[in-house]
């Protein structure tokens, strides 16, 4: 074992970090919080999971693969495959709708640049964090490395969600209001957790991929907008990947990488709310909080679209509105609050261009995120009329929209909960039509349906490779 050295010295700094190491262990002072999540992750059984859990579990499953394949051809995952595929190792596994195969790592890479180009992966509502989008391409490239049962794929899905949102959970939301893209920072633990888990690790050694990965947290809120947002995400899954098995050849790490006073906790957060990980565990799930996308941008501005298309729906013209008062979340200003948005992935945080366009369309759809879009005369001309405040009293996922039309009329709408959140699902169903309309065009309609089927039928598979397989082109 590699032991601290003492280090001898005047500098303030170094005292403090000898004062830090000191009270590191000792009773009293933080809870101990990443063995025992170690240990829950490496004992922790499919049987074990109730039915509601492993439903939700297909579904983020499902919803991810969709925007998976509509994402498989963006630009941006266009530039990525060109920069990384030279520089890949031996064909292990695949890339979304795509001919090309590489390692593992580079696999899970740029299939998580692919599911979250489009904005449209799951997000957990209480963190923001998009915890499939991390977690999914490990499994895809798992279960081509080596044999996985479909159960074992579902399991380690929910051990990872877990894992990344219970650790979003105690930093939240400080973590992402100073700057954090918690997808990345989060994401990266629940990529090591389900890799961990594939591996079969034990304990200590799975308490060694967590540190491993606390080692590694990517992403900046500066980058949402641009395509290193994506980045973010799929950096996350190869790091994950890469720290469980780093730990599976007894690569060591400190049990208490999470919570100790130089650990990753602290570090990135002013907040720490230990109990987050840990309590509840196997007894609580944070994948039953997920909720997935009806529209391809920034969560937080989905009650102004829902607010926008029911007023369109109820008869509002675009051509007649003098002015749109919008009291929203504080969130909402704070990562969609872009007047001006000058491409098609920047409109997608900007809740000016979102209600200008669905006002407009009657639709939110991708191809009202697009340049086209953020250039049509009529939604520049509709967003300037957009005047959006911050109301404090409003939950998340409620919008409080005023309408005021050239005649003086005003027409109002409150959303109290907006499609896709927690209180007003996407069903089933609707879920079904986002995944056809997303892989139109990418893969034959035959082929989509035999995707939607392993989806939704993981569970009875004996080889979760099945479902990788089916995402390539050949």
């Amino acid at each position: 074992m590699v032991t601290r050295r003492t280090i001898v010295g005047g500098l303030p700094g170094l005292m403090m970090a000898n004062t830090a190491w000191a009270q590191e262990g000792k009773p009293g002072t933080v809870p101990t919080v990443t063995k025992p999540l170690a240990e829950y992750l490496a004992k922790a059984r499919f049987d074990d999971l109730p039915p509601p859990v492993r439903r939700e579990a297909v579904r983020t499953l499902l919803n991810w693969v969709a925007t998976a394949l509509g994402g498989a051809h963006h630009t941006a995952t266009d530039r990525a495959c060109a920069a990384v595929i030279p520089f890949a190792g031996k064909p292990q596994a695949g890339l979304i709708a795509r001919r090309e195969r590489l390692d593992a790592m580079n696999a899970a890479l740029l299939n998580g640049i692919a599911g979250h180009v489009l904005d449209f992966d799951d997000t957990h509502l209480p963190t923001v964090i998009h915890p499939s989008t991390a977690v999914v391409p490990v499994l895809l490239a798992m279960s081509e490395y080596k044999p996985i049962g479909g159960a074992d794929l579902l399991n380690a899905l929910v051990l990872g969600v877990e894992t990344s949102c219970r650790i979003g959970n105690a930093v939240s939301p400080e973590h992402y209001d100073i700057g954090w893209h918690i997808t990345g920072t989060a994401g990266v633990f629940g990529a090591a957790a389900a890799t961990a888990r594939l591996l079969g690790l034990d304990a200590r050694q799975t308490g060694w991929a967590l540190g491993i990965a606390a080692s590694q947290p990517v992403g900046l809120q500066e980058s949402l907008g641009y395509m290193n947002k994506s980045f973010n995400a799929g950096r996350a899954a190869a790091n994950g990947m890469m720290a469980a098995f780093l730990a599976a050849q007894n690569f060591e790490s400190s049990d208490r990488m999470i919570e100790a006073p130089h650990g990753w906790a602290p570090i990135v957060s002013t907040k720490q709310d230990y109990a987050q990980i840990t309590e509840g565990l196997g007894t609580r799930f944070e994948i039953l909080r997920n909720a997935y996308k009806p529209f391809p941008c920034g969560v937080v501005m989905h009650p102004s679209l829902d607010a926008a298309l029911k007023l369109r729906a109820a008869g509002v013209k675009a051509q007649d509105v003098a002015r749109i008062d919008l009291k929203v979340h504080p969130r909402t200003m704070i990562l969609t609050g872009r007047p001006t948005p000058t491409d098609g992935m920047e409109s997608k945080f900007s809740v000016y261009h979102g209600v200008a366009v669905a006002l407009i369309v009657g639709a939110a759809g991708e191809k009202e995120f697009s340049a086209a879009a953020v250039n049509d005369p009529r939604v520049l001309a509709l967003r300037a009329k957009v005047f959006p405040v911050v109301e404090s009293s409003l939950a998340a996922d409620q919008v409080d929209m005023t309408v005021t039309l050239k005649d003086g009329t005003k027409r109002h709408q409150f959303i109290t909960h907006a499609i896709g959140s927690a209180n007003t699902p996407m069903t089933d169903a609707e879920i079904d039509r986002k995944f056809l309309g997303l892989a139109d065009g990418v893969v034959p309609a035959a082929q989509a349906q035999r995707i939607m089927a392993l989806c939704r039928g993981m569970e009875g598979l004996k080889d979760a490779g099945e479902l990788s397989r089916s995402l390539q082109i050949v």
